[in-house]
């Protein structure tokens, strides 16, 4: 038998406890992949198959003393009603109407004169009423070529002189477009086709083809462009001077978009198109769109270079390098987004009672007080915010500094818990002022017809309000 110091010995159970201990540590880290993993393909699933919806069958319930809060000592029992008769519940009838400003044109149908005549005695008959019916007409759109002429005069008796004739032209409006004949009904028609209705140009190409009217692709592209630079652009550089400084209370949103034969990209690259709002506060409301190559923060920073007071944005970072003069309102849709996301990753089991449906009821009972504040003023309103959606946001960011240090950041719970921490600066800034908005849904709202229609954007302009 072989004799072994007793150093070997130990040496070998310290090898073997180390290893044990690694291959612990290596399965609580493949168990934790996994579990992120089944979480990812739950929330795949869902996004695939399910509703797209933040409200959930959870919901209904509430996490913060609702007995207690709802209760009333004085109210009365309500008396039992016997029902004796159940109605049908009538159907919703559709709420199309003729509008009464159009022209009507009136058709009316008569019985030729050889039959106006009595079938039993063959008098004479007259007209004892009429029926009416009322059909909707819709004239497609009609081309036609407007010419005009100009006429110049001179004068007779001055022509027989030779120091020259006095010519005088009646007046004229110059062209939209100088060379073109391009007027400027074909070239809104054009715009409200592309811009609004998302219609892209070949396809408005081709039902000028139609028609029997060649007209290019290419000739409907310069006309935008120059009656945009030439026309549009004045307007939309008063909009943005009232935008930056005739208001305090703005939203800001991007979004990607492609963009076709950018120099320097391929068409592959992702470009943004940045949206600018008034706030619901605002008297007149007004959207501007800044197309940019790219997400980085010095546009904003340009485009706001003259704009002082509240921005609401979501959580990109961008919006964060941004003068001090410019104080950032966070969005709470966005928050609670990561909550339910959390909610949905979970098995249909787990969660109920899960920390991930708790965050999402701080959430939740954040909007329902808002919804109440609704149609107070503004200082009411953030009086009612200081008194009590204060305390609760509070309550919520010192639950969240509990949960921060037993959670894994990369779990969807985790991203939910240092998502909004990291938020909390931006996310209680809504608290400051009762003009602002918990959310920036406004702005979303706003770039959502775009977003619709982004395939179809041909170049780097464009503006609306």
């Amino acid at each position: 038998m072989l004799d072994f110091p007793a150093f070997s010995w130990y040496n070998i159970h310290m090898k073997v406890d180390t290893e044990v201990a690694e291959l612990k540590g290596r399965v609580a880290e493949l168990e934790a992949l996994v579990k992120f993993y089944e979480e990812q393909f739950r929330l795949a699933k869902h996004r695939q198959f399910g509703a797209s919806s933040e409200k959930s069958e959870y919901d209904q319930l509430n996490l913060f003393n609702e007995a207690e809060a709802t209760a009333d000592d004085n109210a009365t029992e309500p008396e039992l009603v016997e029902v004796t008769r159940k109605f049908r519940k009538r159907k919703r009838l559709p709420n199309d109407k003729l509008p009464e400003n159009l022209p009507v044109e009136v058709i009316e149908h008569d019985l030729p004169p050889g039959e106006q005549v009595c079938p039993e005695c063959e008098g004479p008959m007259h007209v004892m009423g009429r029926e009416r019916r009322r059909e909707l007409k819709i004239i497609p759109a009609k081309a036609v070529i407007v010419e005009h002429v100009r006429k110049v005069y001179a004068c007779r008796n001055c022509e027989k002189d030779a120091y020259g004739v006095p010519i005088r032209k009646a007046p004229m409006d110059e062209p939209v477009i100088k060379g073109s004949f391009a007027s400027p009904e074909s070239i809104a028609h054009i715009m409200t086709q592309k811009f609004v209705m998302g219609s892209p140009l070949y396809r408005q190409e081709q039902e000028w083809n139609r028609q029997g009217i060649a007209l290019s692709r290419q000739t409907m592209s310069n006309w935008l462009l120059t009656a945009t630079e030439a026309w549009l652009k004045p307007i939309y550089d008063a909009f943005k001077e009232i935008l930056c400084v005739c208001n305090d209370v703005l939203h800001a949103d991007e979004t990607t978009l492609q963009v076709l034969r950018e120099p320097g990209k391929t068409p592959q690259s992702k470009s943004y198109m940045w949206m600018y709002r008034t706030s619901g506060n605002a008297t007149q409301p007004l959207v501007l769109y800044e197309y940019q190559p790219g997400r980085h923060a010095k546009h904003p920073q340009e485009f706001l270079k003259d704009f002082k007071g509240f921005l609401h944005t979501d959580g990109y970072d961008g919006y964060h390098k941004l003068p001090k003069e410019i104080t950032i309102v966070g969005c709470w849709t966005h928050a609670r987004r990561k909550w339910d996301e959390a909610l949905k990753a979970l098995p249909e089991q787990d969660r109920e009672g899960s920390e991930a449906l708790r965050g999402k009821r701080y959430c939740d009972k954040l909007f329902a007080l808002e919804r109440s504040f609704a149609d107070l003023p503004p200082k009411e309103r953030l009086e009612k915010r200081r008194e009590l959606s204060r305390p609760l946001v509070d309550e919520f960011f010192a639950w969240l500094e509990v949960k921060s240090l037993k959670t894994p950041p990369k779990t969807s719970l985790g991203k939910a818990v240092f998502y909004a921490l990291g938020q909390r600066t931006y996310l209680e800034n809504y608290l400051l002022d009762g003009r602002l908005e918990i959310s920036n849904n406004r702005a979303e709202r706003s770039i959502k017809p775009f977003v619709i229609d982004r395939n179809y954007v041909l170049r780097k302009f464009m503006c609306s309000a």
